[in-house]
């Protein structure tokens, strides 16, 4: 591939041992978030340990996919080629039903809809066979 095509590419996450759960339940359309089953600790990003306690005692649930806007920036200028055609787009801080907040992309409308506290929904969108990413649109 030449240099060209490689700056018009848009760089998807690399799944590793401690994300690849993660990864495939977004594949199969659910977010997944680590629960600590000695402290109860619910996070978002997944790793090997509970942030809370320090605990390896992890496990995987499914989260309900839905959550308010906490904060929000709208993008105006692309960070690079690859994403010009995006913009204007919305990077959304959601907090989670389940506590744990993620940064993520507004889907589904406008970036100028997007409001503090709109309830948002997860949308499950393939980039590739193996990277499904979360979005969320208005609920």
């Amino acid at each position: 591939m030449s240099a060209a095509a490689d700056v018009m590419r848009k760089p998807v996450p690399q799944p590793d041992a401690d994300t690849a759960l993660f990864w495939q339940g977004l594949r199969q359309g659910k977010l997944l978030l680590q629960h600590c089953a000695d402290c109860e600790h619910v996070q978002y990003y997944q790793q090997a340990i509970c942030r809370a306690c320090g605990s390896e005692n992890l496990a995987h649930r499914a989260a309900s996919g839905r959550g308010k806007v906490h904060s929000f920036s709208v993008v105006h200028r692309a960070p690079g080629p690859a994403f010009k055609a995006d913009v204007p787009y919305a990077v959304l801080l959601v907090e989670l039903d389940e506590g744990p907040r993620m940064i993520s992309t507004y889907t589904g409308g406008s970036p100028d809809e997007v409001t503090f506290d709109m309830d948002v929904v997860l949308v499950c969108e393939e980039v590739s066979e193996r990277v499904t990413l979360p979005r969320f649109r208005r609920a």
